[in-house]
């Protein structure tokens, strides 16, 4: 591996995650030119059809999320394939999920005004899909909560299919219950797309532009969650680390008076310098450009 595709310590980018945001800052560049420019207004909804380029695509990279969350969460519960990497994608995924369904929420409400004449309406569809966001939302709240990691990964894994049923049933709302919400556009089995030319042309590019743009938050999530995994089991290393080069070198005879104390005031205390390349040098370091350590029932992702 050569030093330029390598990802630097304390860094989220590689090569690969930079390649990928090329592609979505192009292809979200294309697809703004098409969708205001190129793509033709609605007879009947007129310049506001545009939102149909966010919208749909929005609610599907969040159900992409969620899916993602759910069969990460499988995965580590199953004892052959668990490994905490699992959870760190569970948590990743869920988190852009979360972002992509507010943006779901938010453009809907835009829709609505100026389609239905309200902001918001207890529609089933958006009842469901406001449910679906405060459940994960709680979901990514218990991640946070304190104790054992093993025992709290379970939990949240067990949640997080909790949380996933509700998916399902959001998705085929307009098709269980009447409501003010459209049926499908695009996707209809046995019937053709309701739009055609640049606006479908146009809608086709948003699923696949907004995949890569869930494709690079995921990955530099992960990134971050593997950063945050690793603190919270070594940032003792730090806190020693930065005890000692805060306290500067000890008086004389401070190691005979305190060799009682425990090793962190046992001699003399290093300067800065001493301190940073103990922490380098700590197997494990956060500062350190090598592999994490493998955990207990640890499996390959």
């Amino acid at each position: 591996m050569t030093p330029s595709s390598r990802q630097r310590p304390g860094a989220t980018s590689s090569r690969a995650t930079r390649i990928l945001g090329a592609l979505t800052l192009a292809g979200l560049a294309v697809l703004a030119f098409l969708g205001l420019y190129v793509s033709p207004p609605d007879g009947l909804q007129g310049e506001t059809v545009r939102l149909i380029y966010v919208h749909p695509a929005s609610a599907t990279m969040a159900y992409l999320g969620f899916g993602v969350c759910a069969v990460a969460s499988i995965a580590f519960l199953w004892p052959r394939t668990r490994s905490y990497r699992w959870d760190r994608l569970a948590g990743a995924s869920a988190e852009v999920g979360v972002a992509f369904c507010v943006v779901t929420i938010v453009s809907g409400s835009i829709w609505g005004r100026y389609s239905w004449g309200v902001w918001w309406t207890w529609d089933p569809r958006l009842t469901l899909t406001a449910l679906l966001l405060a459940v994960f939302v709680g979901y990514l709240a218990l991640r946070r909560t304190g104790g054992d990691p093993l025992g709290r990964a379970k939990r949240s894994a067990i949640t997080a299919l909790c949380c996933f049923v509700v998916v399902p049933v959001d998705h085929e709302a307009t098709s269980w219950w009447v409501g003010l919400h459209q049926n499908d556009t695009l996707f209809r089995i046995g019937k053709s797309p309701l739009i055609h030319g640049w606006q479908l042309a146009t809608m086709l590019l948003s699923f696949v532009v907004f995949t890569l743009l869930f494709a690079w938050m995921v990955l530099h999530r992960l990134a971050i969650e593997s950063m945050e995994s690793r603190l919270e089991d070594e940032g003792y290393v730090w806190a020693i680390a930065e005890r000692r080069s805060e306290s500067g070198p000890a008086p004389a005879g401070a190691t005979a008076s305190s060799a009682s104390s425990g090793p962190l005031v046992a001699g003399p205390l290093p300067p800065v310098a001493t301190s940073q390349r103990m922490v380098q040098e700590a197997p494990g370091s956060l500062l350190a450009p090598r592999p994490l350590p493998r955990e207990r029932g640890e499996a390959g992702l």
